[in-house]
């Protein structure tokens, strides 16, 4: 008789239960401890609500609506185009930082597997720089505009520095990550054919991790132009500053205005990002 062996529960597995699990005792959470009633949401207030809010949005009910103002758009244009220049600050300050750092944050940088070159202060770097990493991205875009608006007037460099500090710690650990992934057999032909450190990192780290470098750099820049509504609650300048006001104010119109420059800003930057993989490979 031949005995059935006992199956581990794989990693994958565990997870899957334990995101069942978790999902139900979320569900039960909600509707159990919470009294949580969907059927409210769909309450004759509510649609009453919503109905007004929508009709709002695309201007009916008004006598001019804001898209169909020439000043409203001059307003919104100008607001776009500072919306856009933010964006491009946050991801240049954030690019920068995180290529200056990203080869110490590198595991096999740090522990020399990748240079042939172990030095003493390699894992000391690498423990300080992940550690700032984490610091930076654990810190949401909302509360580091509101620190530095507070030190500095409200507008759009702040708003840049409050973006750039948030992504500076996920470029880096993306880019890390990218090096760490990198296939070693080239660059250790290099070391052994007597190439120094930084000629290593020059001809044989950077120039393969660089593709993918600029793949991350243009997803978070398109992350970080739709994370500019964000901060210009706070006083950050650009259409999220104007999103706050109108919303304050009831003119819908201009919401919509808004939300039509914000959809043209984020498909301008996925067509660039479609077109740079392209020349990349």
């Amino acid at each position: 008789m031949r005995v059935r062996k006992k199956q581990k529960i794989t990693f994958v597995t565990a997870s899957v239960y334990a995101l069942l699990l978790l999902g139900a005792v979320s569900w039960f959470s909600i509707f159990n401890l919470e009294k949580a009633s969907l059927s409210a949401l769909f309450s004759e207030k509510n649609l009453s609500y919503s109905t007004k809010f929508f009709k709002g949005l695309f201007g009916i009910g008004e006598e001019k609506p804001a898209f169909f103002n020439q000043d409203s758009w001059k307003t919104v244009i100008a607001l776009t185009f500072d919306t856009l220049k933010m964006s491009v600050m946050a991801t240049g300050f954030a690019t920068i930082a995180a290529l200056l750092t990203v080869v110490p944050a590198a595991r096999n940088v740090a522990d020399g597997s990748i240079t042939l070159a172990k030095k003493w202060h390699g894992l000391i770097s690498f423990g300080i720089i992940r550690s700032i990493y984490i610091f930076s991205r654990a810190v949401p875009e909302l509360v580091w505009a509101m620190m530095i608006i507070f030190i500095f007037k409200p507008g759009i460099l702040p708003g840049a520095i409050a973006l750039a500090l948030h992504n500076f710690g996920i470029l880096g650990k993306l880019c890390a990550e990218v090096i760490e992934d990198l296939d070693s057999r080239p660059v250790r032909n290099l070391a052994s054919s007597g190439a120094g450190r930084v000629q290593i990192l020059l001809y044989g780290v950077l120039p393969a991790a660089l593709p993918r470098f600029l793949t991350y750099i243009l997803y978070r820049w398109e992350v970080i132009m739709r994370t500019t509504i964000v901060v210009g609650f706070v006083g950050a300048g650009g259409l999220g500053q104007q999103f706050k006001l109108s919303m304050s104010f009831f003119h819908y119109t201009d919401l919509t205005l808004i939300l039509f420059c914000y959809l043209i800003l984020v498909f301008a930057a996925d067509y660039i990002s479609e077109k740079a993989r392209f020349f990349i490979k």
